[in-house]
Parts: structure tokens; C-alpha cells; sequence
């Protein structure tokens, strides 16, 4: 700590080198720290197939890690990834412990007040996936007809949150809310509805297509529910030039086929994703 006793031009002295430090601090861009280790740092939750998952050899690959690894052949460099759960993500992204998330985000207003996200690599469209002989939701569902139902759903994700805007509509008409059981992972939701503790799993319908073909005849989807929303995966917001160094590659893959072609390949549909304003309205 400087003592009180500093002479007035030593402090002259003294400020604006910390002024320049801060700026130069303000300024840094994980983009640099990347090429200078030759390694980016990605948080995934690999447990969302087809977007992210884990072969029988455990190593992470699809929808995303695809992408993923053209952005680090782009860029020159490796990928690490840190896998943890999907709640965790965001916040260990702004606190600095990993260079970028890799988990597809359903991109929110609320959302990107917090993080800055990449352009969108595809889309969503939520359902409810329910046991083959489970006939309380109809097959054109609304919100009313959950009223009153359990509900599986992953933790801090965006189908979460559209069953809690589900509940301020019911609570308006006077019904019984959706009882939300919020866990960690598509497969702990599975698990829930199969084990009877929920009644439906609440999530996007590509995924639920996915756990239909892993079990056949043992449960169905209803119809399409809530709004769609793109998907992206996101940077700090300070990080502009690695969050722009990852759009331009995403472009430049939606240009020549391959962001098509991916799609196609793990999601089972294709997507024209837009290159500008997308952040919906608050």
C-alpha cells in the first residue's frame, strides 16, 4: 500500500501507469491466451445427445463437439474439454475457469444480459415425451394440459424456465401448476418418467427423438409446445474477438454446406440460421 507520506509528483508518476495497466487489462482477449497455449479451454455438459454426448469410448463428440473442432483446426490449436453439469456452466464460464462454453444454449433475452453469444447453429422446438401408455396429455398439447402433472427437466436450462412461464399462465386460470423435477441430465429426466416419478420429460424434440430410437416401443412424444428459440454457444461478453473468431468460422461453414451437412448428419434436420439479430426482445 503507498504511503500517505507520497510525494505529489511521484503519484503524477505512479497514476498513469496503472491507468494504462487497467486499460490494458480491460482490453485482454482470451483469443490470445488460446494461440499463445495452443489450447482451448471448453466446459461441455456431454449428456444432451445429439448435441453433446459420449461414445462407447467415452470420448465426446457430437453436433457441437463438430463444430467445436473445426473452430480449433481454424484457429490452429487443440481442445480440452472440462465436463461438469449443465447448471454449472454459465457460471463457471464468468468466473473465468474455462475459455468458452460448449454446450448448446437456447438463446434467451435474460441469457444475454449475462453472456455473449456466438451466432446460432440451429434451432429449437420444446415437447413433452411420455410413456407409451400414458394418455393424460393430448396429442396436441397446450399448457392447460399439464396442469397438475409432473414434469422432468434439466436444471437451469430453457425448457426448464418455459414450464415455469407455463405455471404463470395456469396460476392465472386458477389451475394446478406443472410440478417441476429438475435434474442434471437428459438421461436422469429418462430415468424419472420410466421410474414413474414423472409423468413427462420436457425438453427439445430432437433430443426426445434420440431416447425414442434408443427405446423402442416404451414411450412417445406429444406434440410441439412453447415457443422455438435458436440454439448457440457463448463467450464472456469482454471476449469479443474469440467470440467473433468462432461466428466467422460458423459462417464460413453455413457458406460452404458443412454447417448443413452437420445438421443433417446429428440432428436429422437443417436449419437456416441467421448471422445478425437474433437476441430476441426482453
Amino acid at each position: 500500500m503507498f504511503s500517505l507520506r507520497l510525494s505529489r509528483f511521484a503519484l503524477a508518476a505512479v497514476l498513469p501507469v496503472a491507468a494504462f495497466c487497467h486499460t490494458v487489462a480491460a482490453h485482454a482477449d482470451t483469443l490470445d491466451d488460446i494461440k499463445s497455449r495452443g489450447k482451448m479451454i471448453v466446459a461441455i455438459d456431454p449428456t444432451f445427445a445429439p448435441y453433446e454426448y459420449t461414445d462407447a469410448n467415452n470420448a465426446i463428440v457430437g453436433y457441437d463437439p463438430a463444430i467445436l473442432a473445426a473452430v480449433a483446426k481454424h484457429l490452429g490449436v487443440t481442445i480440452e474439454y472440462q465436463r461438469m453439469a449443465f447448471s454449472g456452466i454459465i457460471p463457471g464460464l464468468l468466473s473465468h475457469s474455462f475459455d468458452l462454453e460448449g454446450s448448446a444454449l437456447n438463446v434467451t433475452a435474460e441469457r444475454a444480459k449475462r453472456i455473449a453469444y456466438v451466432v446460432p447453429t440451429s434451432k429449437t422446438v420444446n415437447g413433452a415425451l411420455v410413456r407409451a401408455d400414458f394418455s393424460k396429455i393430448a396429442a396436441q398439447p397446450t399448457p392447460e394440459s399439464l396442469a397438475g402433472l409432473t414434469g422432468a427437466v434439466k436444471t437451469g436450462s430453457a425448457p426448464e424456465q418455459i414450464l415455469k412461464q407455463f405455471n404463470e399462465t395456469l396460476k392465472a386460470k386458477g389451475l394446478a401448476p406443472i410440478n417441476l423435477l429438475s435434474v442434471d441430465s437428459v438421461d436422469q429426466t429418462v430415468a424419472a418418467l420410466m421410474t414413474r416419478r414423472a409423468d413427462f420429460v420436457f425438453d427439445d424434440l430432437t433430443v426426445l427423438a434420440g431416447v425414442i430410437k434408443q427405446n423402442p416401443g416404451k414411450m412417445k412424444l406429444t406434440g410441439e409446445l412453447g415457443p422455438s428459440q435458436w440454439i448457440s454457444l457463448a463467450t464472456r461478453p469482454d471476449d469479443a474477438r474469440l467470440n467473433q473468431a468462432i461466428s466467422d468460422q460458423i459462417l464460413a461453414m453455413k457458406k460452404s454446406g458443412e454447417l448443413a451437412r452437420l445438421q443433417k448428419q446429428y440432428l436429422g434436420v437443417t436449419f437456416d440460421t441467421p448471422a445478425a439479430d437474433f437476441i430476441p426482445a426482453q
